[in-house]
Formats: structure tokens, C-alpha cells, sequence
């Protein structure tokens, strides 16, 4: 019996094996070898799909985006208040009075913040002919990443801002008026602990508060409810009805105080919302989703700005830039906040 070189440092050929002296692996002779190595990678089943990181952006939900402007170092809107001066300002005069109160505007202007966001794209000559053989696109690969990335800081700048520059968003605004939820008659705060009704109390008094507040108004009156995703998900769960054929967050959504109104209330989840009440607590965050009420600028939108060939890298370099405003709270009456439920 022969056996292979690499054992016993022979020169027998390898075809002279037998059978029950052949490495681990398949048992074939020598003119079947090379079709079942090719057999192996026909038989495999590739998912030419390729799965992206899961994540999620909302901000185009929760706010209006003003495009348009351009470059520009500041972005700047007026308002206008009026007054009536003088006596008798009610504007009720007798028939030979002097004193006809006089009506006067204050037209005020206020600055927002404006940042430049810029990413650099880098696709390798070598990797991206790989890639070609494959059937994909590097370039289209980075691309889906970086726009990814403009997304994600928007979604930062909408809900939180960048506190360490002076900015916040629609959930943390330190100016915003902000209070704890009324306790429900179990004497807790939580909604898990408070009835139907209890939390429907607590959606109307923050919807009736921005009414209130913009002088009844309705285009004052917060249409727009985000909630942390683990309240969303109660007001989902918790059945009512004598068949438990309807939840929570149908009845509130059918039986606020802006429906009968005209006024279309949408509640949605918002993980920003998590932890952002005072200590730590959960907030509730309404407010009247309009561009006349809070918004923000994207003077430029995310684009290709520079591209250059790289011969010391030997890749292509292209620069993405994109600019956009702070959030804009432009008005803050139709705005409230509630914590701890």
C-alpha cells in the first residue's frame, strides 16, 4: 500500500491513495475532484441582497423643513405686535372728544444660528473595480452611508439640538413651559395607574393649555403629540370597550377637545422623548405642527460640492456638504410640555 508524500515524505503520486488512507473531506478520485469543488459553489444559494443597519429618522413627520436661500452666515424672520396708545384705548369716543386712542405695530426681528455639515466620501480605484465584478456599486454604497449620516444629524438638531452650541429641539426648549401631569385618583402620575378617562384628562389639558395660551386661536391649538414609545405602546395595548374592540389611543384620537373643532389630532412615538422630562422622567411633548409655529431652515441641501481624483491614493475623493438653521420655535404659546405620567 502506497501513501502520500506529505506523510511520509515519499514520492508516491496522491492518485495512488486508497480510499481508506485519503485526507478528511470528500472521497473521489482525480477526474471527479475539480466538478464537485465547482458543484459546491453552483449549489450554494447567495442572497445578493445586502442588509443595511436598522435605524430610524423622523424628523421629516415632526417639523417643516423651509428650503432654499443658499450660503448664507444667519437666517432671520420678523413679527409684528400691535397696540392701541392713549386714553380711552377701548376706542369708544364721545361726540366732541379729542382723545381717539392711537394704534401702533412693533415689528421685531430675530437671528437663528445656521451650521455647515460636510462629509467626505473616499472610493478606493482597486476596491471599486472589485466591487464591479460583483455586480455593486461602491460609490453607491458610500453614498446610501453619508446621506445616512445628514439624516441622522438632522433628526439630532430637530428633537435635541446641539446644546453645547446654544441650540435645542422640539422635546428639551428651556423655553417652553413645562409642568408635571395632573395625579389621577389612584394618586399616581403614571398612566399605567390612572384610568381612561384620567389619560384623556391628561392629553386635553395639554391640548387645552395651547389654546389657551394663544388666545383660542385655533391655529394655536396643538395638533401634534409625540410620546416616548413604551406610552405609545400602552395607549396601543390597553383594550376598552365592552368587546375590547377599540384601544386607548383610538379614543383619545376620536374624543379629544380638538375634534369637535376641526382639529385633527396625531399622536406618534418618539424615542427622543424618553427621559427627557425634568429628573429624568418621561415628557410628553404638543404642539401645533405648522411651519408658522416651529421650523427650520435647509438653505442648501445635502450635495456634491468637490470632486477630485486622488493619484497619491489612487481613489476618488468627493466632499458632500449640506446647511441648515436651528429649530425655530417662532412661536412658543402653541407649545407645551408635560412630564412624569
Amino acid at each position: 500500500m502506497n501513501i502520500t508524500s506529505s506523510l511520509m515524505g515519499l514520492d508516491t503520486p496522491t492518485h495512488q491513495m486508497t480510499g481508506a488512507m485519503q485526507p478528511m473531506g470528500f472521497l473521489s478520485d482525480s477526474a471527479q475532484a475539480g466538478g464537485l469543488a465547482f458543484l459546491v459553489g453552483e449549489l450554494e444559494k447567495r442572497d445578493s441582497r445586502l442588509l443595511e443597519p436598522l435605524t430610524s429618522v423622523t424628523w421629516p413627520r415632526d417639523i417643516t423643513a423651509k428650503t432654499g436661500g443658499g450660503w448664507m452666515e444667519f437666517t432671520s424672520s420678523h413679527n409684528v405686535s400691535y397696540a392701541s396708545v392713549g386714553s380711552g384705548v377701548d376706542g369708544i369716543v364721545a361726540g366732541a372728544t379729542t382723545e381717539i386712542p392711537t394704534v401702533t405695530a412693533d415689528i421685531g426681528k430675530d437671528l437663528w444660528r445656521l451650521f455647515v455639515w460636510a462629509n467626505k466620501l473616499g472610493v478606493p480605484l482597486v476596491d471599486q473595480k472589485k466591487l464591479q465584478t460583483m455586480g455593486r456599486s461602491l460609490d453607491e454604497l458610500l453614498d446610501k452611508g453619508l446621506r445616512l449620516n445628514w439624516d441622522k444629524t438632522l433628526d439630532m438638531s430637530t428633537y435635541l439640538g446641539f446644546p453645547r452650541l446654544g441650540t435645542y429641539g422640539l422635546v428639551n426648549n428651556p423655553d417652553v413651559l413645562a409642568s408635571m401631569v395632573a395625579a389621577g385618583a389612584s394618586g399616581s402620575l403614571l398612566w399605567e395607574d390612572k384610568s381612561v378617562d384620567e389619560v384623556l384628562a391628561d392629553v386635553n389639558d395639554l391640548i387645552r393649555d395651547t389654546w389657551e395660551a394663544s388666545e383660542y386661536d385655533l391655529t394655536g391649538m396643538a395638533n401634534h403629540i409625540l410620546l416616548p414609545p413604551e406610552k405609545y405602546n400602552r395607549l396601543v395595548d390597553r383594550r376598552i370597550g365592552e368587546a375590547g374592540s377599540s384601544s386607548i389611543l383610538a379614543y383619545l384620537l376620536e374624543n379629544n377637545i380638538g375634534r369637535n373643532q376641526g382639529i385633527d389630532l396625531v399622536i406618534f412615538p418618539s424615542r427622543w422623548c424618553i427621559g427627557a422630562g425634568e429628573a429624568g422622567t418621561d415628557r410628553m411633548v404638543g404642539y401645533a405642527n405648522n411651519r408658522d409655529t416651529v421650523n427650520f431652515d435647509m438653505t442648501v441641501p445635502l450635495s456634491r460640492v468637490i470632486t477630485q481624483a486622488s493619484a497619491e491614493k489612487m481613489a476618488f475623493l468627493s466632499t458632500y456638504a449640506g446647511q441648515f438653521s436651528q429649530v425655530k420655535f417662532q412661536r412658543l404659546q402653541p407649545v407645551k410640555y408635560r412630564d412624569g405620567f
